[in-house]
């Protein structure tokens, strides 16, 4: 069989897709030495160094001398200075907003409560503003900001952009989320659903980090599940996979706000598990009874141990069927520890089809209420084309 000729328009193709391997791998690990970046990228030494020596020169990357294992290397990191990116995190009573540079070092942060009963546009015209005025706060200017990314505490259908159940983010159905945001910035903007973007965040920079599959269990006034498969973040087909919280666990159990009965949401969400305790301790926010439970109140105690059973129990099918190393929890209801944790682990553990070696890990999530932010700011960045010029 004739050797096939390399034209030189595959050739170019292929270097093309090799400055792209490189510069996502920047993105994602941070700063990487030439050695690490071929590790990680499956390019030969000589090809990463020539790569980065053509995008150091064109001011895509920045390199500067290291040392790595007590050998001289060079570390590749993205410039500093090359622009700005937003995150944005809308969840049912809060909004979170922060500004980073390109390699992720958070510039400004905001944080403000938000009323039951939020609506889409309102907000949107708060978060554009915040930025505008992070933005301005930190001596920069609109020109600078690349790219934003949105987390919403809904199922996004990445098809039209839009919360893909109506119900479960009230107020913001209907909305073509990112091209509302968008226009209000003149900013290209990214959406997703916060789960996704905490199992990002996460598995960047977190409690997964270093794990190739992974289930994270977004835990607070829902329930929802980001899936790491194979190191990349799984979304589904319309990318609405993760919605853990609607699970059916009592065919006749109490509404959940999608409409449907007997979810795991209505049994073992935050506004379920504060309802189940009214009539004892009174009415209370997540962050009291967590605070009520660590100072040893039995009632409060009981009612996150219930609630990590209940979802431990429902999280042996999905582990069943992904068999991940670790299952990160996070959220707010995460501030719990192993108040939740224990009864979680012991509820999986006892209902799994592995043996006990095969258990994956239960773990809280180290980023804390800053997960989903963080997700959002690695999704701007990763949107952000740094090897075209400015």
């Amino acid at each position: 069989m004739p050797e096939q000729r390399h034209r030189p328009g595959n050739q170019t193709s292929l270097r093309e897709a090799n400055r792209g391997r490189i510069v996502a791998a920047v993105k994602r690990h941070g700063g990487l030495t030439q050695v690490e970046l071929a590790g990680v990228t499956g390019l030969s030494p000589a090809t990463v160094s020539n790569i980065v020596k053509e995008l150091v020169a064109t001011g895509a990357l920045h390199a500067t001398p290291s040392t790595s294992s007590g050998r001289r290397a060079l570390r590749v990191t993205l410039p500093h200075g090359l622009g700005l990116v937003a995150g944005v995190h809308v969840a049912p009573r809060h909004l979170r907003v922060a500004l980073s540079d390109l390699n992720a070092t958070v510039l400004a942060e905001r944080h403000m409560p938000l009323a039951r009963d939020h609506r889409a546009d309102a907000e949107l015209d708060k978060t554009a503003l915040l930025v505008m005025d992070m933005v301005e706060a930190v001596e920069s200017s609109m020109d600078e900001v690349l790219s934003v990314g949105l987390a919403v505490a809904a199922p996004v259908d990445r098809r039209t952009g839009m919360t893909a159940r109506g119900g479960i983010l009230r107020g913001w159905d209907g909305v073509p989320l990112g091209d509302s945001l968008s226009r209000r910035l003149d900013k290209p903007v990214q959406v997703d659903n916060s789960a996704n973007l905490a199992a990002l965040a996460e598995h960047r920079s977190g409690a997964a980090r270093g794990r190739s599959t992974v289930v994270t269990l977004d835990v607070g006034n829902g329930i929802g599940a980001g899936l790491i498969l194979d190191g990349h973040l799984f979304r589904g087909h319309h990318g609405v996979a993760g919605e853990f919280g609607h699970t059916p666990v009592l065919p006749h159990g109490p509404v959940c706000r999608c409409g449907a009965r007997g979810c795991l949401e209505a049994v073992a969400g935050a506004p379920a598990v504060l309802e189940g305790v009214r009539d004892a301790v009174g009415t209370l926010k997540l962050a009291d009874l967590v605070l009520r439970a660590m100072a040893g109140d039995d009632r409060c105690i009981r009612a996150i141990a219930d609630a990590g059973r209940a979802i431990g129990t429902a999280a042996v099918g999905l582990c069943n069927l992904l068999d991940p190393e670790r299952l990160v929890v996070t959220g707010e209801f995460a501030r719990a520890g192993e108040l939740l944790l224990g009864p979680l682990r012991h509820a999986l553990e006892s209902s799994l089809i592995v043996d006990t070696d095969g258990t994956p890990d239960v773990v809280q999530g180290q980023l804390g209420e800053k997960a989903a932010v963080t997700g959002a700011l690695a999704m701007a960045i990763e949107a952000v084309d740094v090897t075209q010029p400015r």
